[in-house]
């Protein structure tokens, strides 16, 4: 079994922990109205997805 032969300090082991840090998402413009959404979900203003209509936005 490995066993460590000495005791890993606290600023050592925090530096594993450094690199773990959030990332803002990926934005693309929407082919129909050029707003910002995320990509491959269908945009929120619109309602469309690769240029099909998926939610119709115009009964809200």
């Amino acid at each position: 079994m490995a066993v460590p032969k000495r005791k890993v300090s606290k600023a050592r082991r925090d530096k594993r922990k450094a690199n773990w840090k959030l990332e803002a998402p990926n934005l693309a413009r929407c082919p129909q109205c050029h707003a910002l959404k995320e990509q491959h979900k269908v945009c929120k203003e619109c309602g469309y997805y690769k240029g099909k209509e998926v939610v119709d936005k115009t009964a809200e």
